[in-house]
């Protein structure tokens, strides 16, 4: 048995590790502090490896840390604040090449920015966007966007991405979309000549079809100056509720709701490569992934229910 003595030592020594614990736990810093430390860190080591040139881009001009560090962390701040994006249908985004078909609104594309977000948060995935001339004749834009990983829509860079495995994502209405009024809002526009199921048929990937709900009320687009328009070499120049009214601030988007539903994923194996050469069996393919779209599209609107709240 223990005696009186003993037990009083291990009382006292009991005590010094409790004083000895909460001594350390006082000298601990905040979490606050030590998650500002580490992102201050982290900001520092970035910058040092960007001044020494100790970073990598790909072919097609793909910075990943700069997207990781930079963009993305940009648009997550809408993302999740602001437009309060939700995810459907995540699991039919399959491993290995694929090319995703989304509808395409807004007046300005953010629908491009949310997708991107969207993969790379939630399906761990870069989605290499198919973008028109215009973006990459803008300086800058075309500069991000290649270093967001995107490039131009051209069936020679969708080829070599999606033979390497890659997420390819395009927007087959065009400026058509992004640039409708809002009286046809969520009502898809011709999907072109087809030329992305030429590029999936010769890849041998799956089509993938995307539905966003939200873009079209954030920008509510009532009017366009065509004059303008055309001498600023742009497709449409929008006239909407705030802007340019407003000025600068009627450039704030409108806080929609946002979805992004991806669909079962649409496998060509009936089709072989050769029929990518084939005008009728294309337009089949194109129409039936348009309809298909546009029923996701009714389907999600139904789900999400008013815009604003």
């Amino acid at each position: 048995m223990m005696n009186a003595h003993q037990e009083n030592g291990d009382e006292g020594a009991q005590v010094i590790r409790l004083a000895a614990v909460r001594q350390d736990g006082a000298d601990e810093d905040p979490p606050e502090r030590s998650t500002l430390e580490r992102g201050l860190a982290s900001g520092l080591a970035f910058l040092r490896r960007r001044l020494a040139g100790e970073y990598e881009v790909d072919e097609f001009g793909f910075d990943p840390e700069f997207n990781s560090m930079v963009l993305l962390p940009l648009a997550r701040a809408l993302y999740e604040h602001w437009f309060r994006v939700e995810i459907e249908g995540l699991e039919n985004i399959p491993e290995g090449g694929a090319l995703l078909v989304a509808n395409h609104s807004g007046t300005i594309p953010l629908d491009a920015l949310m997708l991107s977000v969207a993969l790379h948060d939630h399906a761990d995935r870069q989605v290499r966007l198919l973008g028109a001339d215009l973006v990459y004749q803008i300086p800058l834009l075309g500069h991000l966007s290649r270093k967001a990983g995107h490039t131009l829509a051209c069936k020679e860079d969708a080829a070599r991405l999606l033979a390497k495995g890659e997420l390819v994502g395009v927007f087959p209405e065009g400026f058509k979309g992004v640039g409708k009024p809002f009286a046809e809002r969520y009502k898809l526009q011709r999907f072109g000549r087809g030329g992305f199921v030429g590029t999936a048929l010769r890849g041998g990937v799956p089509i993938v079809p995307c539905a966003i709900v939200g873009a079209e009320e954030i920008y509510p687009k009532i009017a366009d100056l065509r004059p303008l328009a055309r001498l600023l070499g742009l497709p449409y120049f929008p006239v909407t509720p705030t802007f340019p009214l407003l000025g600068p601030a009627g450039l704030v988007p409108l806080p929609s709701k946002w979805v992004i539903r991806f669909g079962e994923p649409m496998t060509l194996d009936d089709y072989g490569a050769d029929t990518a050469d084939d005008p009728m069996t294309v337009f089949e393919i194109t129409d039936h992934v348009r309809e298909n779209i546009q029923q996701m599209l009714y389907e999600t609107l139904l789900h999400r229910g008013p815009a604003f709240l």
